[in-house]
């Protein structure tokens, strides 16, 4: 049993969905506490424990802690999946690029992810007007509980901004009227990264290094998360989302931050890249922080995650549902290597990749379902494409690493759907490297950048015990190599750190926002498109178009409440 932060505190902060901005933003957690009762500081704790809560109350059709449909699914990285086009056709909408609009199917998904994380910055609100109140004697834990609600809160706006762009900063100074008067477009792009910026400095000036709980922030949690923020701000967009130059300041204050993480000696690559994906190894040396979750807790069902309770093999007999999200064959080719063990860059994706004969990084067979190999380290059930439930539109791939075996204790099936209680990091390790990797390379100093990179390809390449498949042979034939100084330029070091982030983090989410970062989103994903739609016909009338579809629309019924306040975004 993991140690979950107050556990059997975990479900104060219950409710239902609500219908307008007003009741969203001004969120009151349901239960006894609030703050208008708080008069304690184990009852000022408890608050803070039901804003981590938070972090993983989403939902299915109302994601935040899983990004899949918005980061994965939107990139080459993923098709939708499901029973063709029609299951769950939002997300159909933005596989498409083009048919996504800010109001769609009964606001399923992107209005109510917008819903969601307002929800979970109000309770970091109602918390820390309740601790504000209390003085240092009453509360010697205030300072730490207030770094902690910032982190937090820094978080749900951090995300809110990189899928929406412009959205209301909401903090726990406004009153009711006034948070009806802010305006998504109250602060310029660069303006609201700054403002966020601040939640999460507060955080590293005040947070400890380490914390006796497992789960909460600490300050180098908050010196990552920080060095995140600025390495997304440091690519300055215009008004039509193009990138217009890289901020060397912000790229600077990136490597001084993630440098703390990495000579604080407190976090490593786990020892087999496997360990990313199984629940004993929560909380591990690579989790940097994560959104905790909890299983047998004394509650009904846990604190379980379903935002991918979609994506299990739908035809395999252990689950029987629902089959969503499946890898493209983008990025099954992408994991070929060359006779150097390195990737192809340029000629990755001429031919579909041939499993039996190509030479391979082996991080493909901890990433994609492959027939014949084993499912989720299960050498004694090989993944097959009868599991698969639509192959005629998606093909013959499977996402594996958010799921879980059957057999699993974190595993937990309600009704047709799965539920785990795996966390799901938000910043691993491997991010911090690959983020001073990225800095380094874009200051022009790609050599510093080298030996990051290849600590990542070093533990991918011992990463092959559990896939083995039952005779104790290789499920692929795997080939690494670590890149060399060798012709270790500035425009080949970027093609390399870019590539590594996609085979790293494949099918973890974080692909589309990189594209839309780096400003390559459009040229990227429509040579995609112009491909993949000859193997794949439901993509036939995909499109990206630049200037809009870096960023979801803002919910059009969000527009609607706040009686135009709100500004759509470019594009829509």
């Amino acid at each position: 049993m993991k140690n979950k932060i107050l556990v059997s505190l975990l479900l104060i902060a219950g409710g239902g969905l609500l219908t307008s901005c007003k009741e969203f933003l001004d969120y009151q957690p349901q239960g006894t506490l609030s703050a208008d009762n708080i008069k304690s500081a184990d009852n000022a704790d408890a608050l803070v424990t039901a804003a981590y809560a938070s972090l993983g109350n989403g939902e299915m059709i109302g994601p935040i802690a899983s990004m899949w449909v918005y980061g994965s699914v939107r990139s080459d990285d993923a098709y939708k999946g499901g029973g063709g086009v029609s299951d769950l056709e939002d997300i159909n909408f933005y596989e498409q690029h083009n048919l996504t609009q800010p109001q769609q199917g009964g606001g399923f998904y992107h209005p109510y992810t917008w819903e969601n994380y307002y929800k979970a910055i109000s309770r970091a609100n109602v918390a820390l007007r309740s601790i504000n109140d209390l003085t240092d004697a009453a509360f010697p834990l205030k300072k730490t509980r207030q770094a902690e609600l910032r982190f937090l809160r820094g978080h749900a706006h951090f995300m809110l901004k990189m899928l929406f762009k412009f959205v209301p900063y909401i903090d726990e100074t406004l009153t009711n009227e006034q948070i009806l008067t802010k305006s998504n477009r109250e602060f310029t792009n660069d303006q609201l990264w700054d403002k966020i910026a601040t939640d999460f400095q507060f955080a590293v000036d005040n947070l400890p290094v380490s914390q006796s709980q497992v789960g909460r922030a600490n300050k180098l949690s908050a010196s990552a998360y920080l060095a995140k923020l600025r390495l997304y701000q440091a690519y300055e967009q215009d008004d039509n989302n193009k990138v217009t130059t890289i901020n060397k300041d912000k790229l600077q204050q990136v490597v001084t931050l993630t440098q703390a993480v990495i000579s604080s000696g407190k976090y490593s690559l786990q020892p087999d890249f496997a360990e990313n994906f199984l629940p004993e190894y929560d909380n591990g040396v690579e989790s940097v922080f994560a959104v905790q979750y909890s299983i047998n807790d004394g509650t009904t069902v846990g604190r379980l995650n379903f935002e991918d309770g979609l994506n299990y093999p739908h035809g395999a007999p252990q689950y029987g549902c629902c089959g969503f999200h499946q890898p493209s064959q983008n990025l099954a080719n992408a994991f070929g290597t060359d006779a150097n063990g390195l990737p192809k860059f340029d000629t990755f994706n001429d031919a579909v990749i041939d499993f039996k004969t190509a030479t391979v990084d082996p991080r493909v067979d901890h990433t994609i379902g492959i027939d014949g190999h084993p499912y989720k380290y299960n050498a004694a059930s090989p993944f097959s494409s009868s599991w698969v439930r639509d192959p005629g539109v998606y093909g013959n791939f499977q996402a594996m690493k958010s799921q879980q075996l059957a057999t699993s204790s974190s595993y937990k099936k309600q009704g047709p759907f799965m539920g785990v209680s795996k966390n799901i990091d938000i910043i691993r390790y491997a991010d911090v490297l690959l983020f001073q990797a990225e800095a380094y390379i874009e200051l022009g100093q790609q050599a510093l950048a080298l030996p990051l990179i290849n600590q990542i390809r070093a533990r991918a390449a011992v990463s092959t015990g559990r896939t083995k498949k039952a005779d104790g042979t290789a499920a692929s034939n795997y080939l690494i190599k670590p890149y060399t100084a060798a012709n270790w330029t500035q425009a080949y070091a970027r093609k390399a750190l870019q590539f590594e982030r996609r085979l790293e983090f494949a099918t973890e989410s974080p692909r589309f926002f990189d594209l839309v970062r780096w400003g390559i989103a459009a040229e990227t994903l429509n040579a995609y498109i112009t491909k993949e739609k000859t193997r794949r016909s439901h993509l036939s009338g995909a499109k990206f178009t630049a200037a809009r579809d870096e960023y979801l629309p803002i919910p059009q019924r969000e527009i609607n409440f706040t009686k135009g306040l709100y500004k759509q975004n470019v594009g829509f």
